[in-house]
């Protein structure tokens, strides 16, 4: 089958690569432009680009995904269908009909739940135990078109976004692989969404990112399970951002939301919310490296009394 990939981030490549991998005929592959990254901002390929160009596809790197010179390169590449996995940008109509069989989507959750950008972070955020993988005709709705295809998928108690989207992505290429076979053989049935069970995934960013110390000790280690490793959930600790990891609830009550309640080499980083308090494993401090909360400990960067804000 010739197929136009779509994708921009790491959770894509598994995907891109399963497709050679089955015999397809990757026709080229669309993906976001580079940006600035690192301390010299200088130019960088997103993680789809790099692997496209190592198998030798051909790649577009448009701004916006439309007008009639970048309609004609598509033409060009003449795909039967346009697989889309994390690329970025809203396909018009025109752009998700051109391919003869259309275009589907490989979508981190169970539809019609948490449909958008961030399914995963908000997966585990809402403390959900089951999420999945989705394989849908796409529409010109988000995230709303018939289902194909669906794998469920356990959440381990302390996973985290970064370890769930690294292992929904190899799981999402799985059943990308048998969605097309069952395609190819015609064993693929369409199942409309029940588009009043729909939830949705915003982005999540810096300010969502922010830690509520008055909400329970459940909520705030999901809160901080969700957030890792992009952008990190964090806390005022005197003035200046501290992001923390590895957070686990306790039933310890004392002191107020956002106290620390020990800091030491025996109990921990333990730290006081609305109901409960949190452990924390890990930190990063502004201006250094993520590091084990023992660490900052020993370096004096935390006292018990102390209060993340």
């Amino acid at each position: 089958m010739r197929i136009l990939f779509w994708g921009t981030p790491d959770f894509a490549v598994p995907s891109l690569r399963s497709l050679a991998e089955e015999g397809h005929d990757v026709v080229g592959v669309v993906t976001q432009p580079d940006r600035p990254a690192g301390r010299g901002q200088k130019l960088k390929p997103s993680p789809v680009k790099e692997a496209a160009l190592e198998e030798g596809y051909p790649v577009l790197t448009p701004d916006r995904p439309r007008g009639e010179e970048f309609m004609a390169q598509v033409r060009a590449l003449d795909p039967e269908l346009s697989v889309v996995v994390a690329y970025g940008h809203i396909l018009k109509p025109e752009v998700l009909e051109l391919p003869p069989m259309a275009s589907i989507n490989v979508h981190a959750s169970l539809l019609p739940e948490l449909r958008g950008a961030a399914p995963i972070n908000w997966a585990i955020a809402q403390g959900k135990e089951i999420t999945g993988i989705t394989i849908m005709r796409m529409v010109a709705g988000m995230d709303a078109g018939p289902i194909l295809f669906q794998r469920e998928v356990e959440i381990g108690p302390a996973e985290t976004a970064s370890e769930l989207t690294a292992r929904l992505s190899e799981i999402g290429a799985e059943s990308l692989v048998e969605a097309l076979a069952l395609l190819q053989l015609g064993e693929l049935e369409e199942r409309e969404q029940d588009h009043a069970l729909a939830t949705f995934a915003p982005k999540v960013d810096r300010t969502v990112a922010r830690v509520d110390w008055a909400r329970d000790a459940t909520a705030v280690a999901n809160h901080v399970r969700a957030m890792d490793e992009v952008p990190g959930a964090w806390s005022l600790l005197a003035g200046e951002p501290v992001k923390l990891y590895r957070a686990e609830a306790r039933a310890v009550e004392g002191g107020l939301p956002g106290t620390v309640l020990a800091a030491s080499p025996t109990d921990g980083l333990l730290i006081a919310t609305g109901k409960g308090a949190v452990r924390v494993g890990e930190v990063q401090p502004t201006g250094k490296r993520r590091m084990a909360a023992l660490d900052w400990i020993r370096g004096r960067g935390v006292v018990g009394g102390d209060r993340f804000e």
